[in-house]
């Protein structure tokens, strides 16, 4: 292989400017000045068509499943789970597609040629999430047949702080969404010469287009299509553009391409490890999946299975990446300052393509690139819309909603998501930060408390969602974010000052303190109550003591002292839906008998203890509670 000489910070198109320069400057004749660039701005013509055909091929198929749809089926249900009809094998492509997107191969290339594969953590973390996903929640999810990923929040907190939860996970959405935009704004201003920002926006438009008549139907029918283009687009052109004279061997020893991590670094990267590994399970995007599928076990297999698919499909975007590195761009027909400079590193993999493979091959891969990319904004724009509509619109606003305006509600949705993706895309250069960066509030607020409604439910409650929202919000608020232009208001220790990067682990130890304020606040403010050192008058959550009238309380006295009385949660079936609006307490008209208790006997004790006494929501008085659960003591 030949090797070629590097001329650093100079390009073929700086050396032909200087000289044109020299000659306008020496021109005698009066002669027009000679403009070179407009004449090397050209669409590359395949690139073009290959989009075209891929983009008209991803709609059809949005539209084939829009009419597949079930005719006689409407229901919100069937728009946002596909009915749970998806099976094993469009369950793993489905899922496997959502996690590997336009960021995720765009994103890998980008880290790879900045720092290196040792800090390429996002495809092996988000893989592991899939992994202890589906071990850890899939199956729990799935049996109680829960729509959203906010409905068992809901169910133990409440639909208003569940409402407040669904902000993080509005948030992850949509900076999930705009990072697979930017790359397709990326990809496609490479390709046709069009500036970034307008090709973003025809990107987005094109996805909220075909989302919108399709849902779930068209989300997995066009993942599909995804993955057969990802896979053969780009292994067709990595031989290509690897044995390209341009390209250096992987093996020399003056490029680096595996990246090194300094010992100031560690907590650092085992703190992003950490964010992307269970930061990457509370995503509505994730259970979308989870609970579409057709049982449980399935939903499982569809995690594991798809957590190595998503290892196996990096390995393309990798080895990109690594050839970037080992590339004399001043020696191709690249356009532009070298060394490269951060704001353009997010399209390394689309000038990959573009300079470095024949004509014929860059129009299968980038054709790939901007089809996946397209596709794998939908699910994100599918998925933040079904939790407003379903979690915030029809519990909070309209409990009497009907399905056809659920369905409205989501396509607005749909809309209102696509718009602010878009914005943030066009804000934020970086695909790989934008990738990262929607797990952080998702890590720090939702998964604790996702991991304790899951869990440990009886052992949470209002009072300990609602402050450990806070104090989760506040430090990792104080932390800062470089990408987002966010500044440190608390400099945590070993904090770089000349780089403003945060060295210590901060967003795991705001994650730790919030579980850990989530359990002991929760603790403190059953004690108080259940014990009279507080009046129910006080429980304006209305989630411990001062339950509402259709909700009965079941448990110990309050005078034992070695005993706590407990809000009975588990004994209201298996099938997410048959409780109501008071927190995780149950209806009396869903209860059913437990064991030794007669139907009778709850009867009398429901009709003796709450029937006609109004008072008791407002009383300070402990001693008719005492009453009622001296009676339940003798049953039990």
């Amino acid at each position: 292989m030949a090797h070629y000489r590097r001329l650093p910070n100079v390009n073929k198109y700086d050396r032909i400017q200087d000289i044109l320069s020299d000659l306008n400057n020496n021109n005698k004749f009066g002669s027009t000045p000679i403009d070179l660039s407009s004449s090397t701005k050209m669409i590359n013509i395949a690139g073009f068509l290959s989009i075209v055909i891929f983009y008209i091929a991803i709609l059809g198929v949005g539209i084939w499943a829009a009419k597949k749809k079930r005719s006689n089926n409407n229901s919100d249900e069937e728009v946002m789970l596909a009915g749970r009809s998806i099976g094993l094998f469009f369950g793993i492509f489905t899922m496997t597609a959502t996690w590997f997107g336009g960021g995720y191969i765009n994103g890998t290339a980008e880290i790879i040629y900045t720092k290196g594969l040792v800090w390429c953590q996002a495809p092996f973390g988000y893989a592991l999430s899939l992994v202890f996903g589906g071990i850890f929640f899939a199956n729990k999810m799935r049996q109680q047949g829960y729509m959203t990923m906010l409905d068992p929040l809901q169910d133990a907190f409440g639909e208003r702080m569940g409402g407040l939860l669904f902000l993080p996970a509005l948030f992850g959405e949509i900076f999930w969404a705009a990072g697979i935009i930017s790359a397709l704004g990326a990809t496609i201003s490479i390709i046709i010469d069009m500036e970034q920002s307008h090709s973003i926006i025809f990107s987005a438009f094109i996805a909220v287009f075909h989302t919108l008549f399709g849902g779930s139907y068209a989300v997995a029918y066009t993942d599909v299509i995804q993955l057969a283009c990802i896979f053969i687009g780009l292994w067709l052109c990595i031989p290509f553009a690897w044995m390209n004279t341009k390209v250096h061997p992987l093996n020399s020893l003056e490029i680096d391409w595996i990246g090194t991590i300094q010992p100031k670094e560690y907590w650092t990267y085992i703190d992003n490890a950490l964010l992307l590994i269970f930061g990457g399970i509370p995503w509505q995007i994730y259970f979308q999946h989870i609970l579409s599928s057709k049982t449980s076990i399935q939903a499982q297999l569809l995690s594991y299975i798809a957590a190595f698919f998503c290892i196996i499909m990096a390995i393309p975007a990798v080895l990109i990446g690594a050839i970037a590195k080992s590339t004399a761009w001043n020696e191709t027909n690249y356009v532009g300052s070298w060394p490269i400079e951060n704001n353009q590193t997010s399209i390394i993999l689309p000038m990959v393509l573009q300079n470095l493979t024949p004509n014929v091959i860059s129009f299968f891969g980038l054709g790939a690139v901007s089809a996946a990319v397209m596709s794998s904004a939908d699910s994100c724009m599918l998925s933040a819309s079904s939790m407003f509509a379903r979690n915030i619109y029809k519990l909070i606003f309209r409990q009497r909603a009907t399905e056809m305006e659920i369905i409205w509600v989501i396509r607005v949705g749909i809309c209102i998501v696509g718009m602010s993706s878009t914005i943030i895309a066009l804000k934020i250069q970086s695909v790989y930060g934008l990738w990262s960066l929607c797990s952080d509030l998702v890590y720090v607020i939702l998964f604790p408390q996702l991991l304790m409604v899951v869990y440990f439910k009886n052992y949470c409650n209002t009072y300990g969602s609602l402050s450990a929202y806070i104090i989760a919000f506040v430090i990792r608020l104080s932390g800062g974010e470089n990408i987002i232009g966010l500044p440190a208001y608390i400099h945590y220790p070993g904090y770089d000052k000349i780089n403003n990067i945060q060295l210590f682990p901060y967003k795991t130890m705001a994650m730790l303190i919030s579980l850990l304020t989530l359990i002991v606040i929760s603790y403190w403010t059953n004690n108080i109550f259940i014990n009279g050192k507080l009046s129910p008058y006080y429980d304006v959550f209305r989630c411990v003591i001062n339950i509402p009238e259709n909700v009965q309380i079941v448990g110990y006295n309050p005078a034992d002292k070695d005993e706590q009385m407990a809000v009975l949660a588990g004994g209201v079936g298996k099938i997410y839906g048959s409780k109501n609006k008071a927190n995780g307490c149950v209806d009396k008209k869903t209860l059913e008998p437990d064991n030794d208790m007669k139907s009778d006997t709850i009867e009398l004790i429901s009709n003796d203890c709450y029937d006609g006494n109004d008072d008791f929501l407002e009383s300070s008085n402990n001693q008719y509670l005492s009453s009622c659960k001296t009676q339940l003591n003798t049953v039990f």
